[in-house]
């Protein structure tokens, strides 16, 4: 069933975040995101050292040893939050627009994000 408004969300690729949701919740330390999953079902957000998991790895032409690696496994998008470095604190983001097309804003400092 194909959903007559695609959502929008405010997390890009390269932006602070915070985790304030799940094991590695921590609402002062940013996080850098990696990469954006918009689906319809469930968008997620690869998020820098967050919610690491163990894969196992077969020899293969990259990498003839195999072995166990540690990676990063995508978290909900609900559960990160824009950081804002001028107040330091995770803050609301509301989009407003501009002759070039929309800019985010912080709602708790009123400072352009990026």
């Amino acid at each position: 069933m194909k959903k007559r408004f695609k959502p929008k969300f405010n997390i890009k690729k390269g932006d602070s975040v915070v985790v304030i949701a799940g094991d590695d919740k921590n609402r002062s330390q940013p996080r850098v995101v990696l990469a954006v999953h918009p689906n319809d079902e469930r968008p997620t957000v690869l998020v820098e050292g967050v919610n690491m998991v163990t894969k196992h790895l077969k020899p293969n032409a990259q990498n003839p040893q195999g072995g166990i690696v540690q990676e990063e496994a995508p978290v909900h998008i609900s559960n990160v939050m824009l950081w804002d470095p001028k107040s330091k604190a995770p803050a609301r983001v509301k989009r407003n627009r501009t002759e070039t097309g929309f800019v985010r804003v912080s709602k708790k400092s009123g400072e352009a994000i990026k």
